[in-house]
């Protein structure tokens, strides 16, 4: 009998100990992916009783709450003032398609979830009251007039424009088209997903900012002309001979313009004239993993830094059958057709941006942020950003040797039609073939400033018949103008 009841002791002490450890577990351990799994209704629910922080800045109400009582309870539910000015950067909250951009990766703070002390006691406070949960709000960086001045220069077309503060790293703006309206998602998604344009993905959800992959181009030459002179082999008037075309593995490589060669010419003004031929030869003479190791050095290879969710930003690098590609050894890659940015190379808009800006800075890479400050419902600042350096991408000399030839690639060369009166512009226009004839990806990249650089800018429109010079330069050139046209830039 004695050994029954232990038995049967032990028993219940075992399912009591296995309770304590599942509720412990799914209470503390596991309640982070209980709220973050899409399927969990109860907790959908839950979310949409608690007033969420709006998103805002600069004049504007990115996103804010309209007020429903349904069944004796208070919901809220979000309304997006400006519609498709910004929409692929503070995203969506809805009932039935859940979250995208920032109502997603900064949920915690919007709902007041957050582990920051005083929010925790605020919340707690709130929740023992039987009192609505308010959350933080988020104050973005982005200057409105820039944001319009991105759509309206972009137009129908697909592409994307991002504009840094070249010594801070905020993003001052973000525009990918086509876009959507947010506040469209909830009722009518078709809408949203049948949206038209004139390019082969026209996925108004994709953030072609941060996710859209493109072959870079000319633009490209910018972190060539970088690494050769940083690595000591070049300087910029390093001479050349272009008879027009270079030859890699038995294959002719031919400039752009193949209307006439440029003879003896330096390395300077190959930029300025975006000159295939000589950046081919640099490329084959450093090799592709040199200018790789470059390319890590400006961001590449590594999800873009920023607030928006993960799974809404790419790396930019060479690509194998879609997936990222580090070579081992140099003969993986043809480093002629590398180093003026076609092959296998792709890119986002924000990190040819980021490329930009960090010539502009004297080689230092900042990291681009767009959540300036996180304020609590009483008005305190729970978070703020601060400027931070990932790392030096290339000397300070370097940058200014390059940043001079950028500057004149505006002032005489490929990119005369970003020129600014009163400005100061450098930039490098680019045209990547697509594969479909008669049609390019067409970027320009640059920095620009009054007394010093300020902004840099990339941008990149799809499908197009000309050159990046006859197409992005101007849809850049209307964001600078935008940016640097007042002081508020609202």
């Amino acid at each position: 009998m004695n050994k029954q009841i232990t038995r049967l002791a032990l028993t219940g002490l075992g399912l009591m100990v296995a309770l304590v450890v599942a509720t412990t577990y799914w209470q503390a351990w596991a309640s982070g992916d209980l709220a973050d799994r899409q399927d969990n209704q109860i907790q959908r629910v839950a979310q949409f009783t608690i007033e969420r922080g709006e998103i805002r800045g600069r004049g504007v109400t990115w996103a804010t709450n309209r007020r429903e009582k349904k069944g004796g309870r208070t919901f809220y539910f979000r309304e997006y003032p400006a519609r498709r000015l910004a929409a692929h950067v503070h995203g969506y909250s809805t009932q039935s398609r859940f979250r995208t951009g920032l109502e997603r990766s900064m949920n915690d703070y919007l709902t007041g979830q957050n582990a920051n002390l005083s929010t925790v006691l605020d919340t707690f406070v709130d929740k023992a009251k039987g009192a609505t949960i308010k959350g933080n709000d988020l104050v973005l960086t982005l200057a409105p007039r820039a944001q319009r001045a991105a759509q309206e220069a972009l137009g129908g077309r697909c592409g994307a424009v991002v504009a840094l503060d070249v010594s801070t790293g905020k993003v001052l703006t973000m525009y990918s088209s086509p876009t959507y309206d947010p506040n469209l998602v909830e009722e009518d998604f078709d809408l949203v997903t049948g949206v038209r344009a004139g390019c082969k993905r026209p996925d108004a959800l994709l953030n072609r900012a941060t996710a859209g992959l493109y072959a870079p181009g000319s633009t490209f030459k910018v972190v060539t002309a970088a690494a050769a002179i940083d690595s000591g082999r070049y300087t910029d008037d390093s001479s050349f001979v272009d008879p027009g075309y270079c030859e890699v593995y038995g294959k002719r490589v031919n400039n752009y313009d193949t209307s006439r060669p440029f003879g003896r010419l330096d390395l300077h003004t190959a930029l300025v004239n975006s000159v295939n031929s000589v950046f081919c030869n640099v490329g084959k003479t450093m090799g592709a993993r040199a200018l790789v190791s470059y390319m890590k050095r400006f961001g590449f290879y590594e999800d873009p830094p920023l607030e928006t969710p993960s799974n809404e930003r790419e790396p930019s690098g060479l690509y194998k059958d879609g997936t990222l590609f580090d070579p081992k050894e140099d003969t993986e890659v043809d480093p002629g057709r590398m180093a003026f940015g076609q092959e296998r190379l792709l890119v986002t808009p924000l990190q040819m941006a980021m490329v930009a800006a960090t010539i502009a800075n004297d080689g230092l890479v900042m990291k681009p942020f767009v959540v300036e400050r996180i304020v609590a419902p009483d008005g305190s600042v729970v978070q703020r950003t601060t400027p931070d350096e990932l790392g030096r991408a290339v000397k300070t000399e370097t940058a200014r040797t390059v940043a001079a030839m950028m500057k004149d690639a505006v002032e005489e060369g490929t990119g005369t039609a970003a020129r600014l009166s009163g400005v100061t512009v450098g930039g490098k226009t680019g045209t990547a073939e697509t594969g479909i004839q008669g049609l390019n990806t067409t970027w320009f990249i640059c920095y620009a400033g009054k007394d010093q650089p300020q902004v840099a800018v990339a941008a990149v429109v799809e499908q197009q018949n000309s050159t990046g010079g006859q197409t992005a330069a101007p849809v850049a050139k209307e964001v600078v103008q935008a940016l640097l046209g007042s002081a508020s830039n609202s």
